[in-house]
C-alpha cells in the first residue's frame, strides 16, 4: 500500500511512524509533514485543506489509502471527494465530521441520540446570547460553533467573561464564520479524559482513556493550548469501565448517524468530564487528538494499516487491536511564547541522545529541515514520548529525554501525568 497522511503535526508524524511498521505499506507520502515525517517518506507541499489539490496529489501519485490527521480537512469534505475519486480514506464523510465541525449539531446530536452532556442554548443572535447569560449567570462554558483553531472556548468564572466572550465571537468576529452561532452551556466540574474509539459504522473498539493537559503551565495554570502533554492509560477512567462507557458515549452516536444515512467510520473521540453524576460529553472530535495520539499508538501492538481498512469495510473486531500492557506519557516541548507569538527557525538537537533509549521516541511536530539541519517551524514543537512499566515509570523515562532535548528557549511542563499517578498510588 501507498498512503498519504495529511497534516503536519505531532499527530502525523505518530500516524506515519506507525504506519510504516506495517509489512503491507510501500511507501508514506505526507502533506504537508514536516521534519519527521520527512524522515519516513516524503513531504509534498500541499496544504492540509487543500482538497482538490489533495485529490489530485493521491491520484498522480498512486495513493492506495488517505489518512486525514486533522479535523479541517475532514470537516471540508476530503473523503467524500477522494471516495468520489475511487480510492479509501480514512475517517467520517463531511456530514458525520459535523460532529466537530459544529458545536450545535453535535449537541442536536447529543440531544437526540440521548448521550449526557452540559445543559445548553444555542445562538445566533448576540442580544439574545447576552440576555440569556445575565438570566442564568456564571460560571458558563462558551463556545464558538465553528472549528476555531482550539481558540474558540471560554471557561467563563463570571458573567462579564462570559459577555466578553459573546462579543469576541459574535461581534468583534475573533473567529470568523465560525463565531457567528454560539453555544452557551453549563459548566461542569470534575475530572477530564478522553476516551476514543475506531469505528466502522456499526462496530466499534475502544482504545485506552488518555487525559491531556490543555493549560501552558504546571498546575493547570496559565492560558490554554492544543495540548501540552497527554498519557495512557488513564485512572480516571479505568479499563473495568469501558464498556459502560461505549454504551453511554458511542454507540448511541453510531446508530443515530446510521440512522441519518451517515454511518459513522473512522475515530470518535469523546472529550468528557468525569462528573460526581458520571460521565458527560464535553465535545466530540472526529480523528486522534495531538497529543493524545503519540502515547496511544506507541503502545499499540497491532498492525495500523488493517485496523484503518476495516473500519473503512465494515469488518471491524475487537482482535484486530492489541495494546502493550505498558503506560506511556508525551510531553510536548513548546517555542519560547506560545501560545502567543514565538519565534521560529532554531536549531533542535539531541533527538538521537533522546532515543537512545529503546523505550523513547521523539514526535515532531513544529519541525521543519532546513538543508541538513533540523529547526523549529511551529509553536508545539516536539511530543517527547515515553513507554514505562507503569506511569511513573514512563513519566521518568519521558522528563529523562526531555533533559536531553533543546532548542534556545524551550519550555515544558514538568507535572504531565501527575494526577494519574497519584491515583494510581492510593
Amino acid at each position: 500500500m501507498r498512503i498519504l497522511v495529511v497534516g503536519s503535526g505531532g499527530r502525523e508524524h505518530a500516524l506515519a511512524h506507525t504506519l510504516v511498521k506495517s509489512p503491507d505499506v510501500s511507501a508514506i507520502l505526507a502533506a504537508p509533514g514536516n521534519g519527521g515525517t520527512a524522515g519516513i517518506g516524503e513531504n509534498v507541499a500541499v496544504s492540509d485543506t487543500d482538497v482538490p489539490g489533495l485529490v489530485a496529489l493521491a491520484k498522480d501519485r498512486g495513493i492506495d489509502l488517505v489518512v486525514a490527521g486533522p479535523e479541517a480537512p475532514l470537516v471540508a469534505g476530503l473523503r467524500d471527494a477522494v471516495e468520489s475519486a475511487g480510492i479509501a480514506c480514512f475517517g467520517p464523510d463531511a456530514y458525520a465530521s459535523g460532529l466537530e465541525g459544529s458545536k450545535a449539531f453535535a449537541k442536536e446530536v447529543m440531544a437526540a441520540a440521548g448521550v449526557p452532556t452540559a445543559a445548553y442554548e444555542t445562538f445566533t443572535d448576540a442580544r439574545a446570547a447576552r440576555a440569556y447569560v445575565e438570566k442564568i449567570g456564571a460560571p458558563l462554558v462558551v463556545k464558538a460553533d465553528g472549528l476555531a483553531a482550539g481558540k474558540g472556548v471560554t471557561v467563563a468564572l463570571t458573567t462579564d467573561e462570559a459577555l466578553a466572550a459573546i462579543d469576541e465571537a459574535m461581534v468583534k468576529g475573533a473567529f470568523g464564520q465560525a463565531g457567528a452561532t454560539v453555544v452557551v452551556e453549563e459548566a461542569l466540574v470534575g475530572e477530564e479524559a478522553s476516551f476514543l474509539a475506531f469505528c466502522d459504522g456499526k462496530n466499534a473498539v475502544p482504545m485506552t482513556a488518555c487525559q491531556d493537559h490543555k493549560a501552558v503551565f504546571d498546575g493547570d495554570t496559565g492560558p490554554n493550548t492544543g495540548g501540552m502533554g497527554a498519557y495512557c492509560p488513564a485512572p480516571v477512567l479505568p479499563p473495568d469501565r469501558y464498556a459502560a462507557t461505549m454504551d453511554l458515549v458511542i454507540h448511541p452516536i453510531l446508530r443515530e448517524m446510521e440512522k441519518r444515512g451517515h454511518p459513522f467510520t473512522g475515530i470518535l473521540y469523546a472529550g468528557l468530564m468525569m462528573t460526581a453524576a458520571g460521565p458527560k460529553v464535553l465535545e466530540y472530535n472526529v480523528r486522534f487528538g495531538d497529543p493524545e495520539c503519540q502515547p496511544l499508538l506507541f503502545r499499540l501492538e497491532s498492525d495500523l494499516p488493517a485496523i484503518f481498512m476495516a473500519c473503512r469495510g465494515g469488518s471491524l473486531t475487537p482482535d484486530l487491536v492489541r495494546w502493550s500492557t505498558d503506560s506511556a506519557l508525551c510531553v510536548v516541548m513548546a517555542a519560547p511564547g506560545y501560545p502567543g507569538d514565538y519565534p521560529k527557525g532554531m536549531a533542535i538537537t539531541g533527538i538521537a541522545a533522546a532515543e537512545a533509549d529503546p523505550a523513547v521516541k521523539v514526535f515532531q511536530a513544529g519541525t521543519r529541515l532546513d538543508g541538513d539541519r533540523l529547526v523549529t517551524a511551529g509553536g508545539r514543537v516536539l511530543g517527547v514520548t515515553a513507554r514505562g512499566s507503569d506511569l511513573a515509570a514512563a513519566q521518568a523515562a519521558a522528563y529523562a529525554a526531555c533533559a536531553k532535548v533543546g532548542f534556545k528557549g524551550a519550555f515544558y511542563r514538568r507535572d504531565i501525568g501527575q494526577k494519574g499517578i497519584l491515583r494510581e498510588e492510593k
